[in-house]
Formats: structure tokens, C-alpha cells, sequence
């Protein structure tokens, strides 16, 4: 539902935009850059330091099983080649799986961490060379990025050496010395289960250290982040640890021809979730088109859907909330507005707010039948359907959209730069009847990261 709107042209003030017309994360005004530096040069100088210890030493002390070396080395480079596709537009909306972007790369770097014999034959390598055949690869893979001047993506690369580390710190000396061996034999059914006790807990690491970087480069909440990293570990992560061990044992028994066999599975899965990841970036940019329904027919001034839902998705992460309510949140900010084109006659401005509550309520359960026919889910007509109902009745994140739209309207209808200050002061003037207060706060503590207004 719209209220009275000034400018169509002005920008979310605190949002730089992609292509597609969704905010890019840039780092928080609320976070003090020196701590996002601190955050950054916590994960990434220890891993350069393991790095460059792994290749000075490797280099020093010569290639064990070079064969070996080879063969794992492929298949981590061929792993990371395939699942670095172009970048996608910077934003929100990113789907668990592509936090591990190459899941084969992942996989193989683990089989070789915990890699104890191969053919039957004990192996002789040690932690720092499976850092330094992990980094070359790695490097490797970063060179079709290097090609489309996108730059090296060092946040991924810092975190496989350092949770590949993990792994072969806690795996190979305990081989190695033949401590594992008093512990548990190879041929009883624990030690699969030792192995991937230890791949989830390399995974959990992996899952701590992604947080820390988002947050770092983004200034979201670390608790929503991690929140989300976990919940993402029993998809695609169950997966890259299922084939890392199945990679490691097979490669024990019946040599390095088990490589491509056991690979090709997780392979064949990748594409196929990069195929359904397209199909939702489709569907996506359908919602976006549809909600432009209204700006085009003139109901609605152009970019209010677009902001509203980028601003949204913010407030929303600000408060807490996991990455599919944010999704939910942001279809629903996308078409907020749609019930108007049952009107005959557009209302000035599109400001609905003067109308009388039943064709509020009209327009709103209108809003919301048009996109139970979409096929969103089920929350977002909820969400549009729910815009014309008192705040304290509605979800959390109808509130987020009706206060946010409210900003939108009332900022867009202020002249002079202290337009954003005044619609926040309105709008938390009316937190008594229209908003609730913590998610005003909430919109402050973001529009305060681009140093507009709080």
C-alpha cells in the first residue's frame, strides 16, 4: 500500500545497485572498517602464513608421490574450474549451495587430507604438501576469474587452506605415527565414522570462518550468517564430506583410478543444482518484472518496488532473519502494490493511505490472489494480503514492508536533503498505531550505515 511519493528518481540513499536493480553488499557504516580489516587479516594471515610455509617447506624437502600429488592436484583444479561459472551480480538472494561454488574442488581436497594409503600402499605426504598441492590448485582455479577481470576471490582461497589445514593436521599425524591405527583399526567400521566425524567438524570451521569474512565485508549480523552457514551444511556440505570420505577409502583400496568414478556423482549433482539455481534466478527476475506491472500502468512511480524490496531485505536481515524469509520478504516488498491495477483509475501519487479501509482491504486480498497465481509461495500472498491489517496482526515481516514503504513514500515526498531525517521522526511518531518500533529501529540502524539519517 502506497502513501504520498515525491521524486520516483531517488535512490535507496544507502544502497549501491546492481544491474539487475538489487542492493549490493557493501560493509556496514555500522561496523567500524578498522574491525572488518581486523576480521579479514585474522583468517587471512594465518592462512598466507600456512601457505607460505607449505610451499617453502614442499619446495625444501622435495614432492612425495608426485603420482599421487598429480592426480589429487587435477582433480581439485578440474573441481574448482567447473564451479566457478561467472560471477554473479553482487546481492541478496544467494542460494546455500553457492556458498561452496565448487563442491567437486571441496570434495577432492578433502579425500586427499585424509588420504592415509592408496592401493593398498601407505602414502608419504604430509600436511604441507596437501596445503601446497590445495593452494596450486586453488590458483588455478582462480584463472578464468583473473580472464574476465572479476580479481581473485582470496576469501574462498583463505578459507580451503585453512580448513584443509585443519583437516590434515588433526588426519595425518595420527596415521602417519600409527596412533589412529591403536585407536581404530582401518578395517573396522569406525574409522569411516572417525572420518566423518572429522569432516563435519572441518566443515563446521569452514561454516565459522564464511560468517566471520560476510560479516566482515558485509556488516550483517554474525548471528543470522552463521545461522545460515549451518543450515546450508546438510545439503550441499553432507554431500562434499560423504564423497571426501568415500573418495579416501576407495582411493586406499583400489587405487587412483577411484578418482573419477567416485567424482562423477557429485559432478553430475552439481550441474544439475546449477541448473535448478538458474531456473530461480529466472523466476526472480520474472517477480521483478511483474511487480514493474504497476509503474508501467502508471499506478505506482517507477523504482518503488525495487527500493522498497531492496531496503526490506535489509531491515529484515538487521533483525535477524534467515535467508528463506528473506526471500519471502522480498517477493512480497516486490509486489506490495499489485492489488492497485484493480482500480480503474489510478490515485494520485498511488498513495492508497487516503482510502477508505475497505478499499484498503479490497485492494490488498486483490494484491494478494494475483500472486497465489504467480505461483510464490504462499507467504508472500499472505504478506501482500496482510498490508491492510492493523501492524500488531500482521507477521514480522509485513511489518518490515508496510514501514518500509511508509519511508519510502514519506522520504520521497520531503524536499531537501533532511528528508530521510524527517520521515524517520514521522514514522516513529506513529509507532503507537501504524509501526512497530523495533522494526523502525531496525530501518534507522540501516539508513544510518549510508550516513543519511538515524
Amino acid at each position: 500500500m502506497s502513501g504520498a511519493r515525491g521524486d520516483p528518481r531517488r535512490p535507496w540513499p544507502a544502497a549501491r545497485r546492481t544491474a539487475d536493480g538489487r542492493a549490493a553488499g557493501g560493509p556496514r557504516a555500522g561496523v567500524p572498517a578498522c574491525g572488518a580489516r581486523a576480521v579479514v587479516a585474522a583468517v587471512y594471515a594465518p592462512a598466507a602464513a600456512l601457505a607460505g610455509w607449505s610451499l617453502g617447506r614442499t619446495l625444501w624437502d622435495g614432492m612425495q608421490q608426485p603420482g599421487i600429488a598429480l592426480a589429487f592436484g587435477v582433480l581439485i583444479a578440474v573441481g574448482e574450474l567447473a564451479g566457478r561459472g561467472p560471477a554473479p551480480a553482487a546481492g541478496p538472494g544467494r542460494m546455500p549451495g553457492e556458498r561452496e561454488g565448487a563442491p567437486l574442488g571441496a570434495a577432492g581436497a578433502l579425500a586427499y587430507a585424509l588420504l592415509g594409503a592408496a592401493g593398498g600402499r601407505p602414502t608419504t605426504h604430509g600436511v604441507t604438501q596437501i596445503v601446497a598441492v590445495v593452494l596450486a590448485a586453488g590458483l588455478v582455479g582462480l584463472v578464468p576469474q583473473l580472464a574476465r577481470g572479476q580479481g581473485p576471490a582470496l576469501d574462498h582461497l583463505a578459507r580451503r587452506v585453512l580448513t584443509i589445514g585443519f583437516a590434515a593436521t588433526c588426519f595425518q599425524p595420527l596415521y602417519n605415527t600409527g596412533t589412529l591405527d591403536t585407536w581404530v583399526a582401518s578395517s573396522e567400521p569406525v574409522y569411516p565414522l572417525f572420518m566423518t566425524a572429522l569432516m563435519a567438524l572441518t566443515a563446521l570451521c569452514d561454516a565459522v570462518l564464511a560468517a566471520a569474512l560476510a560479516r566482515a565485508r558485509t556488516g550483517w549480523p554474525y548471528g543470522p550468517l552463521l545461522r545460515d552457514e549451518l543450515r546450508a551444511l546438510p545439503g550441499i556440505g553432507s554431500a562434499i564430506c560423504a564423497t571426501g570420505v568415500v573418495i579416501a577409502l576407495a582411493t586406499a583400496v583400489a587405487g587412483l583410478w577411484a578418482l573419477p568414478v567416485f567424482c562423477l556423482p557429485l559432478l553430475l549433482t552439481q550441474f544439475a543444482f546449477r541448473r535448478f539455481a538458474a531456473v530461480r534466478a529466472t523466476y526472480r527476475q520474472t517477480i521483478a518484472s511483474l511487480a514493474r506491472c504497476t509503474e508501467i500502468a502508471g499506478y505506482t512511480p517507477h523504482g518503488h518496488a525495487r527500493r522498497v524490496a531492496a531496503l526490506s531485505r535489509a531491515v529484515g536481515r538487521e533483525l535477524g532473519l534467515n535467508e528463506p524469509d528473506l526471500d519471502v520478504l522480498e517477493y512480497a516488498a516486490l509486489m506490495h502494490d499489485i492489488g492497485q491495477l484493480s482500480l480503474l483509475d489510478p490515485v494520485p501519487d498511488g498513495a492508497t493511505a487516503p482510502l477508505p479501509p475497505a478499499q484498503q482491504r479490497r485492494i490488498a486480498l486483490l494484491g494478494g490472489a494475483v500472486v497465489r497465481q504467480t505461483g510464490a509461495p504462499a507467504e508472500v500472498a499472505l504478506i501482500v494480503e496482510r498490508q491492510a491489517d492493523p501492524y500488531r496482526d500482521q507477521p514480522v515481516t509485513a511489518r518490515i514492508v508496510r514501514t518500509v514503504n511508509a519511508y519510502d513514500d514519506l522520504s520521497g515526498g520531503t524536499a531537501g536533503p533532511g528528508g530521510p531525517l524527517r520521515a524517520l521522526e514521522r514514522l516513529r511518531l506513529a509507532t503507537a498505531q501504524d509501526h512497530e518500533p523495533r522494526v523502525v529501529e531496525a530501518l534507522a540502524r540501516v539508513l544510518s550505515c549510508g550516513g543519511r539519517a538515524v
